[in-house]
């Protein structure tokens, strides 16, 4: 566990991921009072990475559940292994056929089986999923909760006893409490407004796109060989880009994307049609990428005229 905001600082670092005084901060006080973290912002802020980074940095499991529209209790929580148990009751056939032996009606063999229904129903034929696996874990987990906002408003409502009292009811069991306290992450891209309930059960934290410097930090860290000239251009042309109106803004993933492209390419600056070619690795729309090439040029140019010793043939066409 972390015994100080400081040690989140530093072992994030080693592993490679930014992370100011205030997140540090939410990490340690979640890790703390065992609450969970609602962190929300844009598409590609490293929310995921932060859920992942922090149970690397524990050396915890991470359980994901992946949210969507439909996602209903069954697909979170568990399901009961109905071919196993077909096949149990082929195997046990002789023992049920012992039990149910001498009786006279119908009803009272169903009574007999119903007698022995704990055996069927029980963790032996239960096939937990994510939630559940987090809370019968035998070692505490990070249970990331990714894109909360995509799941409808009556599984966010179902998400709350997990997250308040970090137990699940079965209906055949009864109710499932936490072996170990798992720390959650629950993202959120601001598809939809989270409930007051839920709010109220978490820290919330929000990423927004880092500044200039945060990132040029990043991209060094992220891709090894780039030139310090080539890093500091592709930062500034991305958050240039970024102020643009885009059906989607490049995210830090896709920073990260173009640089290595460029670097495989040998590119040293943002000059040449070579460049203007990579960008669909930054921009995934024509529209956006039709923007982005203006951009880019934009830049070339005001750079030509700050440098004027640049040869034209290093310059965008």
């Amino acid at each position: 566990m972390f015994q100080s905001i400081d040690e989140v600082i530093e072992r994030f670092a080693r592993l490679h991921y930014i992370c100011d005084r205030r997140i540090a901060t939410v990490v340690y006080l979640a890790a703390k009072l065992e609450k969970p973290i609602l962190v929300e912002g844009p598409a590609g802020v490293g929310k995921t990475e932060l859920a992942k980074v922090l149970a690397r940095a524990l050396d915890h499991e991470l359980i994901r559940l992946q949210c969507y529209e439909g996602l209903d209790e069954a697909k979170a929580l568990y399901e009961w292994e109905y071919s196993k148990q077909l096949l149990y009751t082929q195997i046990l056939k002789d023992k049920i056929n012992e039990v149910v032996g001498g009786a006279r009606t119908l009803a009272q063999a169903v009574e007999r089986i119903a007698a022995e229904d704990d055996v069927f129903f029980s963790e032996r034929f239960l096939l937990p999923r994510p939630l559940l696996r987090a809370i019968l874990s035998e070692r505490r987990t990070v249970l990331l909760v990714d894109e909360i906002d995509k799941a409808d408003t009556e599984f966010e409502a179902f998400l709350l006893e997990v997250l308040s009292d970090f137990q699940v009811s079965v209906p055949e069991i009864g109710t499932v409490r936490a072996r170990h306290v798992p720390l959650v992450v629950l993202t959120s891209n601001n598809a939809r407004e989270m409930s007051d309930a839920l709010k109220r059960r978490c820290l919330h934290l929000y990423i927004d796109f880092p500044p200039v410097s945060q990132e040029l930090e990043i991209v060094r860290l992220k891709v090894p060989g780039i030139s310090e000239t080539l890093a500091r251009e592709l930062v500034e042309v991305v958050h240039r880009i970024r102020q643009l109106d885009l059906k989607k803004g490049p995210s830090i993933s896709e920073t990260l994307d173009w640089a290595r492209a460029l670097v495989l390419l040998n590119v040293d600056r943002l000059d040449g049609e070579m460049v203007a070619g990579t960008l669909n690795s930054l921009v995934k729309y024509e529209a956006d990428l039709r923007k982005a090439e203006r951009e880019l040029r934009e830049y070339v140019e005001e750079r030509r005229k700050a440098e004027p010793g640049a040869s034209d043939k290093d310059l965008l066409h």
